[in-house]
C-alpha cells in the first residue's frame, strides 16, 4: 500500500514517526514524504542545508521525498486554498495511510496548522465536485493518523512496539545535524519513546492517534494487547 507521511519542517516527520515508516517500507509499502516548508526561519542551517538533510533521511528511510513552499517556515496558513493543494498531492499519489503532525496546539505555530490541513485535505481529496481538484481523479484515505513531534504526555490511540529500530532512528535523526548538534531532541525523542514503551512491557513504543473509529472485523484481530500496569 502507500503511505504518505505530511510534517511542516525539514524533520518533523523523522523526529516524529521516521521508525514506524522504516518498518512499513520494509514490509513492501512504498512511502512518501511531503514537507511544506524548508525551515526558513530556523536559526541553524540554511534552508538548501535543510533540504538536503531531509533527503539524506529520506534515503535511510526508503522513501521518497517532496518540498512543497507553502511561503516559507512560520508562514503556513490555515486555508481552503492550502488545504486543495495537498488534497491534490493526495490524489497524485492515492495513499491508504496518512500521517499527519498532531493537530493540537503545541511550541511551533506550524505544527498543529498542518495537522488541520492535512485533516482537511484527506476529505476534500475524496469530494468530486470540487472545481479546484477537478482534474484529478477522487481518492479515499483508508485512514488518518496522528504523531506527535516533540510532546510526550498525551495518552496515544494506537501504541507501536520500535524496539528493534532504534539504531535505525537515531541515524535518521543524525541527518539533521544542523538541529541535533546544539540541542538535545535526540535523547528528547528517545527518552518519550522510552516511557511509552514501559507502558506496554517494551523498551521503545511510539504512539499515533486515530483521527477516526478503528474497524475491525472482530475484536479477535487485536492480536496484541497494550496493557502493561
Amino acid at each position: 500500500m502507500n503511505i504518505l507521511a505530511i510534517g511542516p519542517h525539514p524533520d518533523d516527520i523523522e523526529f516524529g514517526c521516521a521508525p514506524i515508516l522504516i518498518r512499513e517500507v520494509r514490509q513492501g509499502n512504498a512511502v512518501r514524504m511531503l514537507v511544506l516548508s524548508r525551515g526558513e526561519a530556523g536559526s541553524a542551517g540554511t534552508p538548501e542545508d535543510r533540504e538536503e538533510e531531509s533527503r539524506k533521511a529520506a534515503h535511510l528511510i526508503g522513501a521518497s521525498v517532496d518540498f512543497l513552499d507553502f511561503g516559507g517556515d512560520c508562514h503556513l496558513e490555515y486555508t481552503p486554498e492550502n488545504a486543495f493543494r495537498i488534497a491534490a498531492e493526495i490524489r497524485k499519489f492515492r495513499p491508504q495511510i496518512v500521517l499527519a503532525p498532531h493537530p493540537q496546539e503545541n511550541q511551533h505555530p506550524d505544527h498543529a496548522v498542518a495537522g488541520k490541513l492535512v485533516r482537511d485535505a484527506c476529505r476534500f481529496a475524496r469530494y468530486g465536485g470540487l472545481e479546484e481538484l477537478e482534474y484529478s481523479p477522487v481518492h479515499r484515505v483508508g485512514n488518518l493518523f496522528y504523531y506527535n513531534i516533540t510532546q510526550h504526555l498525551e495518552k496515544p490511540d494506537i501504541v507501536i512496539d520500535i524496539s528493534d529500530l532504534i539504531a535505525e532512528w537515531e541515524a535518521v535523526m543524525n541527518c539533521h545535524e544542523s538541529q541535533v548538534v546544539s540541542k538535545g531532541y535526540i535523547d528528547l525523542q528517545k527518552t518519550g519513546a522510552r516511557l511509552l514503551g514501559l507502558t506496554i512491557g517494551t523498551e521503545y513504543a511510539i504512539g499515533l492517534f486515530a483521527n477516526d473509529p478503528l474497524r475491525l472485523e472482530a475484536i479477535s484481530d487485536m492480536k496484541l494487547s497494550s496493557r502493561n500496569f
